[in-house]
């Protein structure tokens, strides 16, 4: 077996991974980085995001500092108001029951904007998220739910800059490089990784080894074991690579498991889209915009309330049931009053969707019960309350009498033609995985760390519990990407 030697060894090549890599080379380790996919795949699943980053600020001056090239018609175009790193506090713990680890909130809370400046000074170009996080109220743009930032290119952007970060600073990729062990000597200390590249085994031994390989949302027995009945099933949004191995190796020498191993995020994914995602298409099979309209089962029946919170507060949870559905599929229904509002995602070819003149005529189109959706829409039609509609506040405008209700953006369905799309439960990334400190060391089942093992991104478990904010993924792997690469070169 052909032996290697590095300082700091990063297993991932996505968001999370890469900036370890580069906040390790900066104190002039020598660096590399082991990318299981071929080249044209690389990136894992942070290709496949949008690249919305949640970050606390507290007016423009803030967000300037990121974005320093705001026009002068920008600003003045917008309202953005403030994200206070209490808000992202909170949204952190609201949205997980209060049971995210208080110490890994806190660390990425005061570190998310430090970080994304130091991402700014290795390349990373940010952008308002205009389409994405604003509506137009009058004049001007209001940014809603916090998230009002992303990477120019969205994942793709983040990717490729990324890359080019790590080309410039001289840290060495292998592609197509699984790594399946981690070596341990007498002590425990970790001291390298076994890695399988173009059928040959090779041992790279280092200094530190940092674990960047995503969540097992890929791998359809851990799901099945872990998330329960039928997420062997569930559509995979991005890299088919994110089988768990980074956790599994890690578990292998006494790891300690953490964080909510039965939850995930998964959302409304397109009923027709691939069993993995589309680079082509990247997250254009997602459909968030069912705040504006109503989601139905193929019965013709409601089973969520699709105005409890803005979409970035409630999407990630969403998923999991449209997998509870019968034959893991549901509809959002629209009508013409919010069809201008409806996000890009929607307008793509490869949509699975009708549109009609009559309810009944998109019933028969999409394979819903009739009779069932013509008297759920009758029988939410009678419940809206009046009241100011208003898409970027929590209007309050929501229904009575029905369940589960809608608690704000309700509007009659009233309006044709009328549009459905049909959906199914697509997942993202696992919220189980390995426990560390807030210096990004793996810990151990007693809870001492591992020497020499160092772990970032989606494999870190102890954040999210039933739900997440969204835009906050891409940013806690670049906050404790950049630890552990700090940490792993000492």
């Amino acid at each position: 077996m052909a032996e290697h030697h590095y300082d700091v060894v990063v297993v991932g090549g996505g968001n999370a991974g890469l900036c370890a890599a580069l906040a390790a080379a900066e104190s002039g380790k020598r660096v590399l980085v082991l990318e299981r996919a071929p080249t044209h795949f690389r990136g894992g699943n942070s290709y496949f995001t949008g690249g919305l980053m949640r970050v606390p600020y507290t007016g423009l001056n803030d967000i300037k500092q990121l974005i320093p090239d705001l026009t002068a018609h920008e600003e003045a175009s917008i309202e953005i108001g403030t994200y206070t790193a209490d808000d992202f506090y909170e949204d952190l713990l609201r949205l997980s029951e209060y049971q995210c680890d208080a110490d890994l909130a806190d660390c990425l809370v005061n570190q998310a904007f430090p970080t994304l400046k130091w991402m700014r000074e290795k390349g990373v170009r940010f952008t308002l998220q205009f389409g994405r996080q604003a509506f137009k109220v009058g004049e001007r743009y209001r940014f809603w739910g916090g998230a009002i930032l992303g990477v120019v290119g969205g994942g793709v952007g983040l990717v490729d800059q990324l890359f080019d970060g790590a080309q410039k600073a001289g840290i060495e990729v292998w592609y197509g490089a699984r790594a399946d062990h981690l070596h341990t000597d007498n002590d425990g200390k970790v001291t390298g990784v076994r890695v399988k590249k173009e059928g040959t085994y090779h041992l790279v031994k280092a200094g530190s080894v940092i674990l960047a390989a995503g969540g097992f949302e890929a791998n359809p027995e851990m799901r099945a074991r872990y998330l329960g009945k039928d997420w062997d099933l569930a559509r995979v949004r991005g890299t088919p690579y994110n089988t768990g191995d980074g956790i599994r190796m890690a578990l292998e020498i006494g790891a300690q498991p953490y964080g909510h191993w039965t939850g995930c995020h998964a959302v409304a994914w397109d009923f027709n889209a691939p069993p993995y995602g589309d680079r082509k298409i990247g997250d254009l099979f997602q459909k968030h915009s069912y705040p504006l309209g109503i989601i139905v089962n193929k019965y013709g029946k409601r089973f969520v309330d699709e105005g409890a919170d803005f979409r970035n507060y409630t999407y990630a949870k969403y998923g999991a049931e449209i997998l509870k559905q019968p034959g893991r599929i549901a509809f959002q229904i629209f009508d013409q009053k919010v069809a201008d509002k409806l996000r890009d995602e929607y307008r793509i070819k490869e949509a699975t969707k009708a549109e009609t003149q009559t309810i009944e005529e998109l019933a028969e189109q999409l394979e819903i019960d009739v009779q069932g959706l013509v008297k759920t829409i009758e029988e939410f039609n009678n419940a809206v309350q009046e009241g100011e509609y208003n898409p970027a506040i929590l209007d309050g405008k929501g229904t009575k009498g029905i369940t589960p209700p809608k608690s704000n953006w309700a509007l009659p369905i009233d309006t044709p033609p009328f549009l459905g799309f049909a959906v199914t439960c697509g997942i993202t990334f696992t919220y189980g995985g390995l426990r560390i400190n807030t210096q990004a060391q793996v810990l151990d089942v007693d809870g001492d760390p591992i020497p020499g093992l160092y772990a970032c991104g989606e494999l870190v478990g102890g954040l999210y519990y039933h739900n997440y904010p969204g835009g906050s993924g891409l940013t806690a792997g670049a906050v404790f990407g950049r630890i552990a690469g700090q940490a792993a070169a000492q």
